[in-house]
């Protein structure tokens, strides 16, 4: 069985007298301590399903199986648990508190859950020993970046979950964001899923799964992925 399962998943948003099919009978599979990229145009139903993955929304039908649970029967507590225990989150947008060190903003991750890691460690980790007691003003787009996967890794999530995670940044620094995302993976074991438009980043995944119209059109494995640093795109 697979870490990650859905079968024949469907969301469905209704706008007036129009039902709109945002994701229709999705199907595919991730093993533990993949790197994922979910690839599709705008509006080809990636955010939706990555919202569904991290229990921010719910499907209308189908399963979304993760380590042998299914969460789509989770209630709104269990939930609200998952997403805190289980999943860490990377936006386009850093969504750090602006008023709240680099380190103080990990740590806003790490108190709500028992494993977490150290805020310190980890912002060192992606580069930023330098930096733990600025404030997000005082650091650039990327730095900001790096402290918002630091404080989703913190959690210890089962998954990472990344919408965009390079659209704001420019090439040099989208592609050290990539490099801490692909060293997750690679040697901490973490299963990192990836939501882009940019088709040119498909070679650094183990797994690219094209998305177009609402479904999955194609999943790809990929027997040698690229490092980073070889990578143009």
């Amino acid at each position: 069985m697979a870490y990650i399962e859905v079968k024949h998943s469907s969301k469905r948003y209704q706008m007036g007298d129009t039902v709109i099919a945002a994701n229709e009978d999705v199907n595919f599979e991730i093993e533990k301590g993949e790197l994922v990229i979910i690839l599709g145009s705008s509006g080809a139903g990636k955010s939706t399903l990555l919202n569904i993955l991290g229990g921010m929304d719910t499907n209308d039908e189908g399963q979304v199986i993760i380590d042998g649970v299914d969460i789509a029967q989770f209630s709104s507590h269990q939930r609200t648990n998952y997403r805190r225990d289980d999943v860490g989150f990377v936006f386009q947008f850093y969504n750090l508190v602006a008023n709240l060190t680099a380190k103080e903003n990990v740590e806003l991750a790490s108190e709500i859950v028992k494993d977490a890691m150290d805020p310190v460690e980890i912002l060192t980790e992606v580069g930023l020993a330098q930096r733990i007691n600025n404030f997000p003003a005082q650091l650039s787009g990327g730095e900001q970046q790096r402290v918002s996967i630091a404080r989703a890794v913190a959690k210890n999530p089962k998954i990472l979950l990344c919408d965009e995670p390079t659209g704001a940044l420019d090439y040099n620094t989208g592609k050290q964001v990539l490099q801490i995302l692909q060293d997750m993976s690679r040697n901490q074991g973490a299963t990192v899923i990836i939501v882009t438009h940019n088709s040119a980043l498909a070679p650094i995944a183990d797994r690219v799964i094209h998305m177009r119209d609402a479904t999955v059109k194609s999943v790809k494995l990929n027997p040698n992925p690229q490092d980073i640093a070889t990578l143009e795109y």
